[in-house]
């Protein structure tokens, strides 16, 4: 687990490579589409956090001009093409005027970690461990980049939806995609699941800390016990190696409980009796 990748971001505590020892488990084949949250959703009335906010953030370039000074509230200072934008949500995910009617395949986005709890509960299952993730992501190999090997495109062929151009003023969408993408879209890994790397970032169920892991044990490891952000792994539609080179497979990133945004969802995860 883990990588010494030169490239790897010192603060995100990617490394050092480190045995670790997971017990038998299930991960879902594909992250939780729109199909599945819209089923929870309506066999429980559950609302998300984002609909009970009233908004969520949207990557700048995906709000339509025409109504982008009626839905946008304010920008993130640090990262100007976050949009605080009312009306977002997993049903709107690009704001008032967007559905998901031909999304259905897509993974949900606008999910907080609490919301994700709560769809685990209705369907028994459970998010994955960081190191469960990881160990499902490689796929069998062992310190690899990406699920597949070394190489981001073998033989010029795309095998994940993240960006092509200029971040973050231009995606060519040379994958094939400008946004999410249907969770079968690319070749699954060696253990059969799809859209482990690219498309939207999936929760964890571990709290975040850049050090705690350089001297617990390494035996089914759950994280910290407290913290303020949770472990996200598997980058997004929106990395690319200039600003966000997260979409390698020990890459691990992290968002407070309640954030929300247009590429983050989720995989479920079980354990073995």
């Amino acid at each position: 687990m883990g990588t010494d990748y030169v490239e790897a971001f010192a603060g995100d505590g990617e490394g050092p490579v480190r045995e670790v020892f997971v017990s038998p488990f299930l991960m879902d084949r594909y992250p939780v589409t729109n199909d599945l949250f819209r089923r929870f959703a309506a066999a429980t009335g559950y609302q998300t956090e984002s609909e009970r906010f009233g908004w969520s953030f949207v990557f700048w370039a995906h709000i339509p001009k025409a109504r982008f000074t009626s839905v946008v509230e304010d920008t993130v200072a640090a990262a100007p093409w976050w949009c605080k934008v009312r009306g977002a949500n997993w049903k709107t995910p690009e704001g008032p005027g967007s559905d998901i009617e031909r999304r259905g395949d897509h993974p949900v986005v606008h999910v907080s970690w609490n919301d994700v709890q709560a769809y685990c509960k209705w369907s028994g299952q459970r998010l994955p461990t960081e190191a469960e993730w990881e160990y499902a992501a490689r796929g069998g190999l062992e310190q690899k980049l990406y699920p597949w090997g070394n190489q981001l495109r073998p033989h010029g062929e795309h095998f994940c939806n993240i960006w092509q151009g200029e971040f973050p003023k231009l995606d060519t969408g040379e994958d094939g995609f400008t946004g999410t993408c249907p969770v079968d879209a690319f070749p699954p890994n060696g253990f059969d699941l799809y859209s482990v790397t690219g498309n939207t970032w999936e929760w964890c169920a571990d709290w975040f800390d850049a050090e705690f892991h350089r001297t617990v044990e390494q035996i089914n490891p759950q994280g910290p016990l407290k913290g303020t952000s949770r472990v996200m792994k598997g980058g997004s539609f929106l990395c690319h190696k200039s600003y966000c080179n997260r979409y390698r497979v020990a890459a691990r990133s992290s968002n407070t409980p309640d954030s929300s945004t247009s590429n983050i969802g989720f995989r479920c995860a079980a354990s073995l009796a």
